[in-house]
């Protein structure tokens, strides 16, 4: 396999699911929902890459000690509730640094030099392009 840039392995932006930072909760699960995705990019109103936000993230902001508060969702935004904290790539760099970051995480967001948001690499896209390698090869 050419082990190159990353950009070759990621899926571009405009076929990633992703939810602005200023969404309600109530929009960020439906996305979850219907995609069927566990986290989704959180962009702001330029397109830069702000973070991730699960279903796991939403359902502990309104998980009440009594009772599951739907009411939340609809009155939290995405900013109140996701993660800023999460592995990032930029489109240059090594295919290896990638497959690192994937070891332990389904998918990393991929930006550009200003921040601007790519698309993803997923650990099934390049098991794919591995598995295809490894078959040409015998």
């Amino acid at each position: 396999m050419h082990l190159s840039y990353l950009s070759e392995f990621m899926i571009p932006s405009d076929k990633v699911a992703h939810v602005q930072i200023g969404n309600h909760l109530e929009h960020a699960l439906l996305v979850l929902t219907r995609t069927g995705y566990s986290a989704v990019p959180v962009l702001d109103r330029t397109y830069k890459l702000q973070g991730l936000i699960s279903m796991t993230m939403i359902m502990d902001a309104i998980l009440g000690l009594q009772r599951i508060e739907f009411e939340r969702l609809e009155t939290m935004k995405v900013e109140e509730v996701m993660n800023r904290d999460i592995p990032r790539l930029r489109v240059h760099d090594s295919f290896l640094k990638g497959l690192k970051l994937l070891i332990d995480h389904p998918f990393v967001c991929v930006e550009n030099d200003e921040g601007y948001f790519e698309g993803i690499v997923t650990r099934r896209e390049i098991l794919k392009r591995l598995n295809r390698q490894m078959y040409q090869s015998q």
